[in-house]
């Protein structure tokens, strides 16, 4: 499908020198990591060439609004994106999925088809795996950095909230990541 690669590159490029230090959790390596996941379910699920084009660009583009800020970031980012993919030359219809790819990743999560879950989950599929103190530790230090929170009894309690209310949207994810989701609330239920 026309223009993916020149998106990813011009997008990846302006993020790689674009994006503010102190975006710990939110920067380079987040992108990959949601990029990588949808692969997963790009082979798992077994997604025809139009939806992979589509949750590819989605990836990319989720966390493009850090670039000007953290505030409405997905709706500013979901813009962005607009203006670049029609400068490639994209069809309306598919600048348009992308731009709800994008929205349906903001909090809470409110997707609307299977492309849209599966984003949301990829965004967030740190939650249920092993490396979630490792994530973690980076999105306190850039909320605390945006004096978001203070203290880490702050970040201990927004992390359990968030945590109890945070739902997996697909079959995949709710099997293999709601239980080890479970395990981090426990464990910082207990500590």
């Amino acid at each position: 499908m026309q223009g993916y690669l020149k998106l990813r590159k011009h997008v990846l490029d302006k993020l790689r020198r674009e994006l503010p230090q102190y975006l710990a959790y939110h920067g380079m390596n987040h992108t990959q990591d949601v990029l990588n996941v949808c692969e997963q379910y790009i082979r798992r699920e077994k997604l025809g060439e139009r939806d992979r084009y589509l949750l590819r660009m989605g990836a990319i583009v989720h966390d493009m609004g850090f670039l000007i800020g953290a505030v409405n970031h997905e709706a500013v980012g979901a813009e962005m994106a607009s203006i670049l993919m029609k400068d490639l030359g994209m069809k309306q219809d598919v600048i348009d999925e992308v731009k709800g790819l994008v929205m349906a990743t903001k909090i809470p999560q409110t997707p609307l088809n299977d492309l849209q879950k599966i984003i949301c989950d990829a965004d967030l599929d740190y939650l249920g795996r092993d490396d979630y103190p490792t994530i973690s530790v980076k999105l306190f230090a850039e909320l605390k950095h945006m004096n978001i929170i203070t203290t880490e009894e702050q970040w201990k309690n927004l992390q359990i909230n968030f945590l109890k209310a945070h739902q997996f949207q697909t079959s995949f994810a709710k099997k293999n990541r709601e239980p080890k989701k479970q395990y981090w609330l426990k464990k910082l239920l207990e500590s």
